[in-house]
């Protein structure tokens, strides 16, 4: 498939689902990356109005797991993520941010990667590792 055809698979995915319920969009793909957005709004906002960090976690999960299962190329398989752990930098309170998962270490097992969220000017906003366990249906 190409480009094109793989996201609009990536966004049918989400139908019906927390990523469409936070809004989440997969917009990007190169070689070992995909790029997803969330738009900040209330719906994913702490109460003192920024944005929570268990989106921004929701967010890089989703992108992570989906970039798993696009590079792994099979589709008898199921993704999980068995572990992740988030740095947050920045706040935001309006706007969209873009997840950028590169994916580090690509075992047809496990796949360990790399997310950075940054906001519209492209300041981060979270550092995320996520590790993916590829589970045969």
């Amino acid at each position: 498939m190409n480009k094109e055809a793989i996201l609009l698979e990536c966004n049918k995915m989400c139908q019906n689902t927390l990523m469409e319920t936070l809004g989440i969009q997969f917009i990007d793909l190169t070689e070992d990356t995909l790029v997803a957005r969330m738009p900040v709004t209330s719906k994913v906002h702490q109460p003192d109005g920024v944005l929570h960090g268990g989106a921004s976690v929701a967010l890089a999960e989703s992108v992570g797991s989906a970039g798993s299962f696009i590079f792994l190329n099979e589709k008898e398989v199921q993704i999980r993520g068995i572990e992740i752990s988030a740095n947050h930098t920045k706040s935001v309170r309006e706007g969209y941010v873009y997840a950028h998962a590169k994916i580090i270490h690509q075992g047809k097992t496990m796949q360990l990667w790399h997310i950075r969220i940054v906001n519209e000017e492209g300041k981060l906003v979270s550092f995320v590792k996520l590790t993916t366990l590829t589970l045969r249906k």
